[in-house]
């Protein structure tokens, strides 16, 4: 299976000389030129790597690698100018897996790349079942099938995956996914849950995403339905 690989670079020539050589090399490549975005590909995403230069428009390198530590151990190689030591360590003690600094030629950052893949092996476990959010079109996919949800629906879930692991109340939910600030009571949010899981089941029937937490509210985590706790 091709590995897909992020490029994060503002210099749209830099990005293209990635761009080949590492396609050139039997790899898939996504680009964005911009930080605005990039947590949220990622974790739509799942790329088996991410080559993220530091100095970014929208939001900083060193940013986004903290918060894609957050919920994903996925490669990060950092790309940068800056050649000071505390840059380095920053970075590094931030979570990301190698450090290249410009000046450079697009043939180490292939060796990079591939030296920090052999070093962390794909888990293919990780990519089953992992949806895929469009929200400019409002489409949500898992396993390339699309999940046919209501506005509301759809924001539950985009809510879901962005904060990955976090426990919802349903007063939290509400306030967030009801834009209108409209009076429900909150067994709406049970009942939006229910008719999500459902539709969820009709295209990954062995994944289970969002948990009831008993007396709190909801998270969502990835589980085979084998692993579920049957009081969830």
């Amino acid at each position: 299976m091709t590995e897909t690989l992020l490029i994060v670079e503002d210099e749209a020539r830099l990005a293209q000389l990635h761009l080949d050589y590492l396609h050139s090399n039997g790899y898939a490549t996504y680009w964005m030129a911009s930080g605005n975005g990039v947590v949220e590909w990622v974790r739509a995403h799942a790329p088996r790597l991410v080559l993220l230069d530091l100095m970014l428009p929208g939001c900083d390198g060193l940013d986004i690698c903290r918060e894609i530590r957050q919920f994903s151990q996925v490669p990060i190689i950092m790309v940068t100018a800056r050649v000071e030591e505390i840059d380095r360590l920053l970075g590094l003690e931030l979570g990301a897996d190698d450090y290249i600094c410009k000046p450079f030629s697009p043939r180490e950052v292939v060796a990079r790349v591939k030296a920090v893949l052999r070093r962390t092996p794909h888990k293919p476990r990780e990519q089953r079942g992992i949806v895929q959010i469009d929200e400019a079109g409002y489409l949500a996919r898992i396993n390339d099938h699309r999940l046919d949800l209501t506005t509301i629906e759809f924001r539950l879930l985009t809510l879901l995956c962005q904060n990955e692991g976090r426990i919802f109340s349903r007063t939290q939910l509400m306030d967030r996914i009801y834009h209108d600030h409209r009076l429900v009571c909150d067994r709406t949010i049970d009942s939006h849950v229910k008719k999500l899981r459902k539709k969820i089941a009709q295209v990954a029937p062995d994944l289970e995403l969002i948990h009831s937490v008993y007396g709190v509210g909801y998270k969502l985590e990835y589980r085979e339905t084998s692993e579920v706790n049957p009081v969830d």
